[in-house]
């Protein structure tokens, strides 16, 4: 898949209307209403209007909203994890909801980097390409699912500057925790004791501080039963150190009631998260 930018059309559309309620907690954390998880299968790749092209043979793509509603500095979501089965139709409901709204959706596959330094110079490229060519917005509200979670704090840890802000459903935070360290330990490079002795340096939630301290507002979603990802270590220990750092503002957690890490509804139909993530890109390119 190694060639030069190559794009290809992208010419399939669906809509869809549903929004789940919602009500408030006693603790200050947004709490959606409990309601039974849809168990089915693996969904298939979201297709939707948009380009795609290789960058040193990693697979980019973005959605773009239609002509009339597109604008310069174009309004941008960083998405990640972009991988061989995401974006997928689970999100199906929020990517035509940005586009809608005229925000683009853009993401490239790094594989399982898990947030590794060397996957930003792969993102430093999709970036500079949609930037200088494209006339994208200098800053773009992160989207990270699951591990994508690693990929987007990671990279906004590293570059503040490039980002406005940061969405999340169930993300990871810790690959403590997920991949956990024995498989994360190879896409850094090293081994797990070594990461280990390195976890300050390149662990996300270690350096949390860095986009509390850059004023960067994050909004999650994270379920309490969720074993894979857990909300303890990940989501709430973000917001325990947003908190920490004098930045609780900044930091919305909307907890899941009774859900795990898995296809619930009310995860991908989340409309704070939408909202916000529109708001919040809309704003940095009209800066």
């Amino acid at each position: 898949m190694r060639s030069s930018l190559i794009c290809m059309l992208c010419l399939v559309m669906g809509w869809s209307n549903t929004n789940p309620s919602a009500v408030l907690g006693q603790t200050g954390e947004s709490k959606t209403q409990r309601a039974a998880p849809k168990q089915t299968g693996a969904p298939p790749r979201l297709e939707l209007p948009g380009k795609s092209w290789t960058i040193d043979g990693h697979r980019a793509f973005v959605f773009l909203p239609e002509e009339s509603k597109r604008s310069q500095p174009q309004p941008w979501i960083f998405y990640a994890p972009t991988l061989p089965a995401y974006p997928d139709e689970a999100e199906r409901w929020m990517h035509e909801q940005f586009l809608t709204a005229g925000v683009a959706v853009a993401g490239v596959n790094v594989g399982e980097a898990y947030g590794n330094p060397s996957s930003h110079q792969v993102f430093l490229k999709l970036y500079e390409i949609l930037i200088r060519e494209h006339g994208f917005a200098p800053k773009a509200c992160c989207f990270g699912r699951s591990r994508g979670g690693l990929w987007v704090s990671s990279w906004a840890i590293a570059h503040p500057e490039k980002v406005s802000g940061i969405i999340g459903i169930y993300p990871v935070f810790d690959f403590r925790t997920y991949p956990k360290l024995d498989k994360a330990a190879p896409a850094y490079g090293l081994t797990s004791d070594e990461l280990v002795s390195q976890n300050e340096k390149l662990n996300p939630i270690s350096r949390i501080n860095v986009l509390a301290k850059s004023k960067i507002p994050i909004v999650l979603i994270h379920g309490d039963e969720d074993k894979v990802v857990p909300l303890d270590e990940n989501s709430a220990e973000l917001k325990r150190r947003y908190e920490k750092a004098g930045a609780s503002d900044l930091v919305e957690l909307i907890v899941a009631p009774g859900q795990g890490h898995s296809f619930w509804e009310g995860f991908f139909r989340e409309q704070r998260l939408v909202d916000f993530a529109i708001e919040n890109a809309k704003k940095a390119a009209a800066r």
